[in-house]
Formats: structure tokens, C-alpha cells, sequence
């Protein structure tokens, strides 16, 4: 397999590891963001948050909480993000499922994408799309 974090997994490819157990694994970006950039991953592949179960979703999700805390503590962290991105307009650049953990420190210049303003008839409309698919 060509997926970089599925080598990672089988010891192909050598990780910082944070964490490790049957099912998941954390270790650290090669191209952090900031120091302590974490990824959290499982280790089965799933290639986006859509496609992926939910019980691995569920228990994944207190997996990266574990890590944050732990990161939170160890780094002295003040806030941090927690991101997926699904899909290479998204900025997904490996096609596995994973969560960034990215500590956030003052003056880091890190800011969040500008807000849009939509019509009250275009948010009507695309809230009424969106519940049908549910």
C-alpha cells in the first residue's frame, strides 16, 4: 500500500510516537504547525471521516482527547486546535483518516478563515438541503 501512515503503522516509516494500542496511534507532524503538532490516527485505513465507522469514530475521538490533555499539561498549552480535513480541497493531503492536534500559543499568527454573509433566504435554503439528507 502507498499510504504513508498505513507504513508508519507497519514500522515501514519511523513516527515520534505519543500513543500506541490496538487500534489507534499519535505521533508527531513532520511539518508541524507549531511544536507539539500531534497527529491522531487509526490504524486501520479509512480514508475520510465519512467512510469511517462509527464506533472507531467514537473511540477515537477520546483518543485525541487523551492525547490533548496530555499535551495541554506537558506543553504548558493555553488552547489548541483539533482538525480534520476530508478531501484535497479540503487541504486533506493523505488519504487516511487522521486528526491534527496543534497547540496554540499568543502570537502564534495562526487565524481562522474569514466568515461569508449569506441572505436569510440562503441560509433558509441550504438548512432545509442539508436536514433532508439526514
Amino acid at each position: 500500500m502507498d499510504c504513508i501512515f498505513c507504513k508508519i503503522v507497519a514500522g515501514e516509516l519511523p513516527a515520534y510516537k505519543i500513543y500506541e494500542d490496538k487500534r489507534f496511534l499519535a505521533f508527531l507532524d513532520i511539518n508541524p504547525v507549531n511544536k507539539g503538532h500531534v497527529l491522531v490516527i487509526a490504524k486501520e485505513h479509512y480514508q475520510s471521516f465519512a467512510e469511517t465507522p462509527h464506533d472507531v469514530l467514537k473511540d477515537l475521538i477520546v483518543k485525541i482527547q487523551d492525547v490533548s490533555k496530555a499535551m495541554t499539561e506537558a506543553l504548558g498549552l493555553k488552547g489548541f486546535n483539533v482538525v480534520n480535513n476530508n478531501g484535497a480541497v479540503a487541504g486533506q493531503l493523505v488519504e487516511h483518516l487522521h486528526f491534527h492536534i496543534i497547540p496554540r500559543l499568543a502570537g502564534d499568527n495562526l487565524h481562522p478563515w474569514p466568515g461569508k454573509t449569506f441572505s436569510d433566504e440562503e441560509m433558509k435554503r441550504t438548512a432545509e438541503n442539508i436536514s433532508k439528507q439526514l
